[in-house]
């Protein structure tokens, strides 16, 4: 199946898309449930690249102005595990208490798989709530993932996340888009 339109290539059949989308279903509700050392564990390789691009403003026919090289964050496995591990010291004033967010995860796109990994893009709206703030932080955004096949499921081995908006009005970027 090839439509030309997803940026992917050939898209996967119905089969490969539905075990997918039920991986990155299962991934957003550990993280929403603050199962974050679950995550990082069971789903996510040890040799995982994770970016957030910095984006800028340009004009019409420009490009999407993301600047090459530079980044809101830059995470390896290592790196994640040492946030984890900090937060799991009950002494990380960034997630103590720990944030409230809840994922949502829509368009998923799977591409035809390659050498043991399938190309996935999704569209992400991430909705976070922390201590008695009354108005949420809302992310937006297109993530563009690289899953390992790894027994019967996934492992995520990259995601770059394209947010929508070039300034972050958030005080710091302690979550998992």
């Amino acid at each position: 199946m090839n439509n030309g339109l997803s940026g992917l290539g050939a898209l996967a059949g119905p089969s490969l898309r539905d075990k997918v989308s039920d991986w990155l279903l299962i991934e957003a509700e550990l993280l929403d449930d603050q199962r974050e050392r679950e995550w990082l564990e069971k789903l996510v390789s040890k040799d995982i690249v994770y970016q957030v691009p910095l984006r800028q403003t340009v004009g019409r026919g420009v490009g999407k102005g993301f600047v090459e090289g530079a980044y809101h964050l830059v995470e390896s496995w290592g790196s994640l595990n040492s946030k984890l591990a900090q937060a799991e010291t009950g002494h990380s004033w960034a997630e103590d208490p720990q944030s409230r967010t809840r994922h949502f995860i829509t368009n998923v796109r799977v591409g035809q798989p390659r050498d043991g990994r399938v190309e996935v893009r999704s569209n992400l709206l991430l909705y976070r709530t922390r201590q008695d703030e009354a108005a949420p932080q809302i992310f937006s955004g297109e993530r563009h993932d690289v899953l390992e096949e790894a027994g019967d499921g996934f492992l995520l081995a990259r995601r770059v996340v394209y947010l929508d908006t070039t300034a972050i009005a958030s005080h710091n970027l302690a979550i998992i888009f």
